[in-house]
């Protein structure tokens, strides 16, 4: 693919398994070219759910 640049996305219910699957990515890929995180918190019934996500773009 040469120095195409690609992207790869997480998604999870806790920040510290956000966290953790980033920096097993960050091990791998080094050709990091930026990182965009994001929250969004919803309810359900009396529950508060957490989405933790980020895309990371790399060549």
């Amino acid at each position: 693919m040469g120095d195409n640049m690609k992207v790869k996305i997480f998604d999870e219910s806790h920040e510290k398994d956000l966290e953790e699957k980033i920096n097993d990515f960050l091990k791998e890929h080094k050709n990091i070219i930026d990182i965009k995180y994001q929250v969004s918190i919803s309810m359900f019934s009396e529950e508060q759910i957490y989405c933790f996500s980020a895309l990371i773009m790399y060549k």
